[in-house]
Formats: C-alpha cells, sequence, structure tokens
C-alpha cells in the first residue's frame, strides 16, 4: 500500500545520512596532525559535512513533502472506502434483519402448516375410517342373492382398508369405486334390478336362473320347469334358498322374474308379509324333512297319544264310578255281620274298591287275606294298562331321535357317497339330524308327563285297596272273636255291648 512505500523512503534517508556522519566521526576521531591543521581540516570537514547534511536534509524534506502531499492524495480514497465499507456493513446488517423476519415469519407459517396438515390428516383418517365402516356393513344390507352380482366389489373395498401396503389414495380409489357401484346399485332398484345368479331349491339342487329385486323383496325363476319363488337366506352359504309359493302367486313370480313385468300381490309390511307366508310353520314339511326316521317316530308318537287319551277316559270313568258312601256302607255291613248284605251291596256298585271287597268276602271261608291280594292285583293291572307302553316309548323315542341324527351328519359329511360342493345337500342332513332330534325328545318329554301322572294314579289306588282290605281283615277278625265268644256262652256286661265303627277309607 501507499503507506508502506512512505515508510520504506523514510528509512532510506536514514540509512545515507548514517552513513556520511560516521565516516565524519570517525575521521575526527583519528586526527593526528596538529592542532591547525586540525583545526583547517575539521574546518572544511564540518563545512562539508555541514552541506551534506543540509543536502540530506533538504531532500529528506523534500520526500517528507512529497510523502505528505501523498498521503493526502490518498487519504480520501480510504476514506471513500471506508464509507463505502460502513454503508454496505448497514445494507447487511438490514438484509440480517429483513432474512430474520422472514425466518420468523417462516417458522409462523410453518407451524401454522403443520397444524393444517395435522386437521386435513385428522379429516382423510375418519373418512378412511368411514369408507371401511361403509364397506364391511354394507354386506349386511343388502340382499343374499346381490353377492354374485356386487359380491366381488364389496370384497376388493372390504381388503382395500385391509391392506396396509396400499397407499392412501390407492385405498381412496378402491373404496370411492366401491361407493360409486353402491349408488348405481341404488339408482336401479328405483325401478326394480335384475341379474342373473344361482339358487338352491328345497332338494338342494342348485338352479341357475334370473334374481328380481323389487324393494325389500327378492325373486328368483330359473325359468321353464325349474325352481320359482321367494329368495331366503341360508346360513354359511352365499347361495341363497329358493322357497315356492302356492297357485297364482307362484306363475306371477316367475313371468315378473324372466319378462320384467307381471302380477305380485301388494304387500304394505314391505315384504315382512310375503316372507311370513313362505317361512311359516308347516308340520308336515318339517315331517318330511326329518328323513325316514320320522315314520317310527310317528308310528311311537301316535302309541302314546292313543294310550293317554284311553287312560284319561279311564281314570275319568274310575272318578265317576267312585262311591265312598257305598263302601261305607258295605263295611257297616260287615261290622254288624251281615255278610250277605256286603257281599250284594257290593255287586250292585261300581266302586272299585267295594267290588274288591266284596270279592274277598265271597271267598272269606277259605282265606280272606289271598282272595284280596287277588282282587287287589286284577284291579290295579287295570290300573297299570298302558304305563308299560309309555315306558317304552319314553326310551325309545329318543334313541330313534338319536338314530335320526346319526343318518342326518352322514348324509351331510358324504359318508354314503353325496357331493359335499353342494351346500343345499349338507344342510339339508344337518336338518334332517335336528329334526328327528327334536320330534324325539319331544315325544319323550310329552310322554312322561303322562306317564308320571299314571303312576302317581296307580298308587293312590293301590293305597286305597290296602287301607280297605286292612279294615276289612280288622272288621272279619273282630267278627270272628265276637262269634266264638257268643258260642261259649254270656260273655260280661262290659262286652255285651256291640261295637260300631266308623270306616274312613283314603284317611290313615
Amino acid at each position: 500500500m501507499n503507506t508502506t512505500l512512505r515508510t520504506s523512503r523514510f528509512a532510506g534517508f536514514t540509512a545515507r545520512t548514517a552513513a556520511v556522519a560516521i565516516p565524519v566521526i570517525g575521521a575526527l576521531a583519528g586526527v593526528d596532525t596538529p592542532i591547525r591543521a586540525q583545526q583547517v581540516d575539521a574546518a572544511s570537514t564540518m563545512g562539508r559535512l555541514s552541506k551534506t547534511a543540509e543536502e540530506e536534509l533538504a531532500r529528506s524534506t523534500q520526500q517528507l513533502g512529497e510523502l505528505r502531499d501523498q498521503i493526502q492524495t490518498e487519504k480520501l480514497p480510504l476514506a471513500q472506502e471506508l464509507t463505502a465499507a460502513e454503508e454496505k456493513l448497514t445494507a447487511l446488517r438490514k438484509e440480517h434483519d429483513r432474512i430474520t423476519r422472514l425466518v420468523d415469519s417462516g417458522n409462523l407459517e410453518m407451524v401454522r402448516i403443520k397444524q393444517e396438515t395435522k386437521a386435513r390428516q385428522d379429516e382423510l383418517d375418519y373418512i378412511a375410517n368411514v369408507l371401511d365402516e361403509y364397506a364391511r356393513t354394507f354386506e349386511s344390507k343388502i340382499d343374499v342373492s346381490e353377492q354374485q352380482s356386487i359380491g366381488d366389489a364389496i370384497t376388493k373395498a372390504r381388503q382395500a382398508g385391509e391392506n396396509a401396503n396400499l397407499t392412501l389414495a390407492e385405498k381412496f380409489t378402491q373404496e370411492l369405486s366401491f361407493v360409486d357401484t353402491s349408488l348405481k346399485r341404488l339408482f336401479d332398484l328405483i325401478g326394480g334390478m335384475r341379474f342373473p345368479g344361482v339358487g338352491v331349491d328345497l332338494q338342494g339342487n342348485v338352479a341357475e336362473g334370473q334374481f328380481a329385486i323389487l324393494g325389500p323383496v327378492a325373486l328368483f325363476s330359473a325359468g321353464g320347469a325349474g325352481p320359482a319363488g321367494l329368495v331366503v337366506a341360508q346360513s354359511g352359504s352365499t347361495r341363497p334358498l329358493i322357497r315356492s309359493l302356492e297357485g297364482a302367486i307362484q306363475v306371477g313370480v316367475a313371468s315378473l322374474v324372466e319378462k320384467g313385468e307381471g302380477l305380485l300381490p301388494l304387500d304394505p309390511s314391505r315384504g315382512g308379509a310375503l316372507k311370513a307366508l313362505v317361512q311359516k310353520f308347516n308340520l308336515i314339511h318339517v315331517f318330511e324333512k326329518g328323513g325316514p326316521i320320522m315314520w317310527p317316530l310317528l308310528v311311537a308318537s301316535i302309541l302314546a297319544m292313543c294310550t293317554v287319551i284311553e287312560r284319561v277316559i279311564f281314570l275319568l270313568n274310575e272318578k265317576r264310578k267312585r262311591s265312598r258312601r257305598s263302601l261305607e256302607r258295605l263295611l257297616a255291613h260287615v261290622d254288624q255281620g251281615d255278610i250277605h248284605g256286603a257281599i250284594r251291596l257290593s255287586h250292585e256298585t261300581k266302586d272299585f274298591v267295594a267290588r274288591t271287597l266284596g270279592y274277598a268276602l265271597e271267598q272269606k271261608e277259605f282265606s280272606i287275606r289271598n282272595a284280596l291280594d287277588y282282587a287287589t292285583a286284577r284291579e290295579l293291572k287295570r290300573f297299570r294298562r298302558g304305563i308299560a307302553v309309555l315306558d317304552t316309548v319314553i326310551t325309545l323315542a329318543p334313541l330313534l331321535g338319536l338314530l335320526g341324527t346319526v343318518t342326518g351328519m352322514m348324509g351331510s359329511f358324504s359318508l354314503i357317497g353325496g357331493d359335499l360342493s353342494a351346500p343345499g345337500a349338507i344342510t339339508g342332513g344337518i336338518a334332517e339330524a335336528l329334526i328327528a332330534t327334536a320330534f324325539g325328545l319331544g315325544i319323550a318329554i310329552t310322554s312322561l308327563l303322562p306317564f308320571n301322572v299314571l303312576n302317581t294314579k296307580m298308587d293312590e289306588a293301590k293305597h286305597e285297596l290296602d287301607s280297605a282290605a286292612n279294615q276289612l281283615e280288622l272288621l272279619v277278625q273282630k267278627q270272628k272273636v265276637h262269634e266264638s265268644r257268643v258260642d261259649s256262652g254270656p260273655a260280661p256286661a262290659a262286652a255285651s255291648v256291640p261295637v260300631h265303627s266308623r270306616i274312613l277309607i283314603g284317611k290313615e
């Protein structure tokens, strides 16, 4: 720089002055001439030194002036450079402040964008959940027959929500495509919708035909002699069951499904009455679905029913014939010793207890105890009639139902030679098993109640016969003692008083 140049020049001037002064001083130090000579020489030397010094001083002064002029000349550009540098620093500071403000604004904007992004992400998650739920629950809101037309779209939409490899945009694309399909289905349903498909008739045969959905009612027709009727869902199968109707309704359903127009009864209950008509309980149909084992069960139920009816009639008849007054009169005749009168009364009454006692009195000369046992057994046999039949039915019916269960399950799993690919055959075999078991248990349960009632009535009759027989034996024994005392002589006064006992039948 210029400052460095001026400093070097000043240093050169000082060095040259020193170079001149040193020889002079050395010369002065080594003068050994006489004093005058020395003085002359000293004066000349000093003159030269002075002149040299003045010349050097002049040059130095000149150089100093030039240097000052140069410094003065170069000071203005440096000041200008300093001013420019300061202005640049000020501008940089302003730019720094501006950038700092921009960074702060950017941070605030970034926070706002993050919050807005999170809100949008929450909205997307909510929409995704709504679409997933819509795809999952849509299947339960359609008729089972529609699985054959839009089942693939439902499956893809449901799998899209569960597939973690798909991006959110791809999931939305598939699920929104399914929404478009469901909206198209909705518009098609306004005027009724028809589509081809496969159904299963009541015999388990698979038939191809045409489905028609009118509001809440789904119909099917296989055309020609094929099945036609109302569509009913089958548990565990995507192929619906076709329940045929009767009469003009059947013809109207077939025409409506095949041609798109026909007659169908008005159902203001939104399909409920029509389904109730098809699904109403039909005992004959259930009996047919139970398989061949239902015939032995039917025979067992008829036997049990006839036995119960006969026994009810018998018990009511015996209750009507009962006459406790006749029994008391019979025992009173025996107590008075009028055996013939008691026998005659037993022939006139229809009470089974009095009839048993009368038979025993007729045989009292041989063995009244044996006669009572025989007559009691004969009467109890009448009460026991039919109990063995009910006992057999109660034991046999559940076993027959179990046999029907086994044969039905064998048919379901094709152990004898069926087709596992036919869901109707499988469900038909299971239905056969359950129906046979239910009928067997039902027959056993309904037979058990009258069986216990008959046993109770027989025990009551046996108790009444035993009580009356004991009373009769006591009276006969007392009569024999009285007759033996009469035959042996007069009895004491206290013994001559006749004893009359009041007999209470049926109470202890």
